[in-house]
C-alpha cells in the first residue's frame, strides 16, 4: 500500500475541470501538497491518470469529493478534517456554457462562490482565497451585492446567465470577504488558449468557436470593428500565475486582469490563424449590433458571445507587478496560437 500523502496545504475546487487540472499540475510540480476537489469520486481517478500522462508525481495529491453548490462544500466530516491544514484555497469551480438558464448558472457561479468563501473562513491557517472570476468581470472598483431584484433580472436579460452569474459572484465575494476577514484575490483571465508548447487545452468555447467557424468556411464576415480586442492567455501561464498569487498578494482584497499584451486586434488575430490553417479569412467586418438582429442560423454566432467583442482595453498593472515579482513571463504568443489552433483541428474541436 502506498504511503498516505502529506496533509494538503492547498485546496483546488473544480480540480477536474479545464483550468483546475492545469493548476493542480503546476502546484504538484512545485512540490506543493494539494487536495483536488472533484464532484464525482471517479473524476479523481481520471485526474490522476491525466496528471501521470503529463509526468506529474501525484504522491502529494489528496482527492476529496465536494460540491460548491452546497453549504460547507458538501464535504463529509472525514474529508473536512483532512483539509484542516489548508492555507490556500483556489476556487476554479464554475459552470461555463452559453445558453444556460439563471437557475442552472447561479448555484455554481454565485452561490458556489459564496460557499467557497464561507468555508475558507473556517480554516484556521488560511493565507488566501483565490477566486477565478471571468473575462470582462470585476472592473467595478466599488462592487455592490446584493442587487435589487429588478436590477438583477435586467442584468441576466442583457448579458445572459453565464456572464451575469459570474459578475454577481465576483461582486459577492469582494463585498463579503472583508466582512469575514478572508484575504481575497480575484483573477480575471482573458480568453484562455492551449498550452504554449503542445496546444493542449480541452476547452472549445469562446474564441475556439470562432476558430471552428473559420476552419469550416463559415466565417465570411467577422463580427466587430478594426479595433475589436479579444485578448488571450495561455493555460500554462495562467496556471503559473494562479499558483503564485497567494505568496505575492498581501492586500486584504486584490484583483488582477491577466492577458497577453502581445495579442493583436481580433481581425489580425483571425487573419493569422487563417493563414496558419490555410483557409480563407473573413472577407470583411460586420457590426456587432447588426449581428444581434440577424438570425443565428445565418450568422452562426451565439448571442451571449457577442458581449465579449469589444474595443475596450484593460488595466493589467497589478497582474504585471505580481508576474514580475514571481519571475513569470508570457510565452511567445504566435507559436502558442499556432500550436493551439492545430490541436483544435486535430481534436475535431472537441468531437474527436
Amino acid at each position: 500500500m502506498p504511503p498516505a500523502p502529506p496533509p494538503p496545504r492547498t485546496l483546488v475546487l473544480g480540480a477536474g475541470g479545464f483550468l483546475g487540472r492545469w493548476l493542480v499540475l503546476e502546484l504538484l510540480t512545485r512540490g506543493e501538497p494539494v487536495a483536488a476537489a472533484v464532484r464525482e469520486p471517479d473524476r479523481g481517478g481520471e485526474l490522476r491518470r491525466w496528471l501521470r500522462t503529463h509526468d506529474a508525481d501525484d504522491a502529494a495529491l489528496t482527492t476529496v469529493t465536494a460540491d460548491v453548490t452546497r453549504p460547507g462544500l458538501g464535504l463529509s466530516p472525514e474529508d473536512d478534517a483532512r483539509l484542516a491544514e489548508v492555507r490556500d484555497v483556489h476556487n476554479l469551480a464554475a459552470r461555463y456554457r452559453f445558453g444556460l438558464t439563471r437557475a442552472q448558472a447561479e448555484p455554481a457561479n454565485l452561490q458556489g462562490a459564496l460557499h467557497a468563501l464561507h468555508w475558507s473562513a473556517t480554516r484556521p491557517r488560511l493565507r488566501r482565497l483565490v477566486h477565478l472570476s471571468g473575462y470582462r468581470v470585476g472592473r467595478d472598483p466599488q462592487p455592490r451585492y446584493p442587487l435589487d431584484a429588478r436590477t438583477t433580472a435586467a442584468r441576466y436579460a442583457r448579458l445572459g446567465a453565464y456572464e451575469a452569474s459570474k459578475l454577481l459572484g465576483d461582486a459577492a465575494v469582494r463585498v463579503a470577504a472583508p466582512r469575514l476577514g478572508v484575504p481575497l484575490t480575484t483573477v480575471n483571465p482573458s480568453s484562455v488558449i492551449g498550452h504554449s508548447l503542445t496546444g493542449e487545452a480541452g476547452q472549445y468555447l469562446g474564441l475556439a468557436q470562432l476558430v471552428r467557424q473559420l476552419h469550416r468556411g463559415r466565417l465570411p464576415l467577422l463580427p466587430g470593428t478594426r479595433r475589436t480586442f479579444l485578448p488571450v492567455v495561455t493555460v500554462d501561464h495562467l496556471a503559473r500565475f494562479l499558483a503564485a498569487a497567494p505568496a505575492h498578494d498581501d492586500a486584504p482584497v486584490r484583483a488582477h486582469t491577466v492577458l497577453d499584451p502581445a495579442t493583436p486586434v481580433l481581425p489580425d488575430l483571425i487573419a493569422l490563424l487563417a493563414d496558419h490553417l490555410d483557409v480563407r479569412p473573413p472577407r470583411g467586418l460586420i457590426p456587432v449590433p447588426l449581428v444581434r438582429h440577424l438570425p443565428r442560423a445565418l450568422t452562426g454566432a451565439d448571442p451571449e458571445t457577442l458581449t465579449f467583442l469589444s474595443e475596450d482595453r484593460y488595466d493589467t498593472d497589478s497582474a504585471d507587478r505580481l508576474a514580475t515579482a514571481a519571475g513569470l513571463a508570457h510565452p511567445p504568443l504566435l507559436p502558442a496560437l499556432r500550436h493551439w489552433s492545430t490541436r483544435l483541428v486535430a481534436e475535431g474541436f472537441g468531437t474527436a
